[in-house]
């Protein structure tokens, strides 16, 4: 049982940070910007090729990873006068409700095609529950100068080797990681 000098003790602690400024004063308008480390896990986004066409294929795979059961994945097939993405599926309906989302990074370790990455936007309040479900709009990465709106057909390269190595018409491969390129033996 606690003594009459342990409660006034912690009184004192009380009163003595009961009038202090806190770092929270004036934000964010006053105060420095806040700098995440370069692997912080904030935002989702969903990436694109660098023709404009989505990278999610709609496998759900990130849906089954998430132990929050936070997002929610319905795919579509791609059809040649409808094409989003470069294979044969894409993501028609994807949301992430941060609501649930526990920002584990678990959804990005499982996508097989990167499409799925964390950025390090840290400022996910808002006004509103709805607010806070995000929609494959939301989470779409911006177009980039050189990309084209989806859906349209596959802009690089002749074949589909081609597109997914990423090279453009004059490009080479990215031998940075010690493996031969497809097709090739070492």
């Amino acid at each position: 049982m606690a003594t009459f000098a342990d409660r006034w003790a912690g009184f004192g602690v009380t009163f003595r940070t009961m009038f202090r400024k806190t770092f929270t004063q004036g934000y964010p308008e006053k105060g420095k910007v806040k700098v995440t480390a370069p692997r912080f896990h904030g935002r989702h986004q969903l990436n694109r090729w660098p023709d404009g066409l989505e990278k999610c294929v709609g496998c759900e795979l990130c849906a089954w990873a998430c132990p929050a059961d936070a997002i929610y994945v319905e795919g579509a097939d791609n059809t040649e006068e409808n094409r989003f993405s470069p294979g044969e599926r894409y993501g028609s309906v994807y949301q992430i409700n941060y609501l649930r989302c526990i920002l584990c990074g678990l959804c990005i370790e499982a996508c097989p095609t990167r499409a799925l990455t964390m950025t390090n936007e840290f400022k996910l309040g808002d006004t509103s529950r709805e607010k806070l479900i995000y929609t494959k709009e939301r989470l779409l990465a911006p177009l980039l100068p050189g990309m084209e709106e989806p859906p349209h057909a596959r802009r690089l390269g002749e074949d589909e080797q081609t597109y997914f190595l990423g090279l453009p018409k004059t490009g080479t491969p990215d031998t940075r990681t010690g493996r031969a390129p497809v097709g090739e033996a070492r």
